[in-house]
């Protein structure tokens, strides 16, 4: 059984894990481009360029993914998430379907991940470090000429749904002329540490263990996304599990009904208990994302 401090651990400290794939294995042409975080940390990117378009996508991964999603078809990320979540997340598919639906794709690794910079020990705030790298991407966009004519929109799965929320909130200006956002599988870590641990039978520990964080880190948990949610004002859609094993459904349903838009949509996922199905979703099921897009990038 792991112990608390594992759990602390996890949290705490972000696992890189490698980039196995690139957009040519879709037959993509991308070229690899690199730009500072908002705190200046380098950023490793591909963008992925639709001749004669002028609809971007930025797209952003989870805690421990990178760009090219994350390889839990082997060990040791294969047992990194519980039993079911254990095949390998591969978002070269959705820039793939981004891509023939008419979007040029842009899409980096946060700090600590896949192979941008190391930064702030390799630790872990609760999406503070990596809203700063969400806003050095906005930046990044407005610095290049053919990239800041072009109609915004984001695309960013659970910790980078989050990490975008903070960043919204933190500056509101950096995000003017964003049409929509996509971001599915919101969750704070608190929610996901109760998950996790009651899973292991530890769920009277969780205050133990987010005290060991705070020994880590010297951050906490106790911030939910739904914190930020108010400062989204454009139009929002999210989407979750339903059953993941790994959140609960009320942490999805609490930032969605906080999310400053008047225009915004939810839909769950139901029959799984699998999170990794959610990030799978979209390649199996698009229609309704780039609906969405379609809707908001005219």
């Amino acid at each position: 059984m792991r112990s608390v401090d594992s759990f602390a651990e996890g949290l705490a400290h972000v696992a890189r894990s490698p980039v196995l794939r690139t957009p040519a294995d879709e037959g993509l042409e991308f070229q690899d481009v690199t730009y500072p975080s908002a705190d200046g940390v380098p950023l490793e990117a591909w963008f992925i360029p639709r001749a004669g378009s002028a609809k971007l996508i930025v797209s952003m991964h989870a805690f421990g993914f990178n760009r090219y999603g994350f390889p839990s078809h082997v060990e040791p990320w294969k047992s990194a998430y519980g039993p079911g979540n254990d095949t390998e997340i591969d978002f070269i598919k959705d820039y793939r379907i981004l891509h023939d639906a008419g979007y040029n794709v842009l899409t980096f690794d946060f700090r600590n991940s896949g192979l941008s910079g190391a930064a702030n020990g390799g630790l872990s705030l609760n999406n503070r470090f990596e809203a700063r790298d969400v806003l050095g991407t906005m930046e990044f966009i407005r610095s290049r000429p053919d990239l800041a004519a072009m109609d915004l929109g984001l695309f960013a799965r659970c910790m980078g749904s989050g990490a975008t929320f903070r960043a919204i909130h933190t500056d509101p200006s950096a995000f003017a002329g964003v049409r929509c956002l996509v971001a599915p599988l919101l969750l704070s870590p608190r929610v996901f540490l109760e998950a996790v641990m009651g899973n292991a039978g530890l769920g009277e520990h969780v205050d133990e263990a987010e005290r060991r964080y705070r020994e880590l880190t010297g951050g906490d948990l106790s911030t939910r996304v739904s914190a930020w949610a108010p400062a989204v004002t454009m139009p929002t859609l999210t989407y979750g599990v339903h059953d993941d094993t790994i959140t609960r459904p009320h942490d999805l349903e609490e930032a969605f009904a906080a999310i400053g838009s008047a225009e915004k949509d939810m839909f769950w996922i139901h029959g799984t208990t699998r999170r990794w199905d959610g990030y799978q979703h979209f390649q199996r099921h698009p229609e309704r994302v780039l609906e969405w897009f379609a809707t908001h990038l005219k």
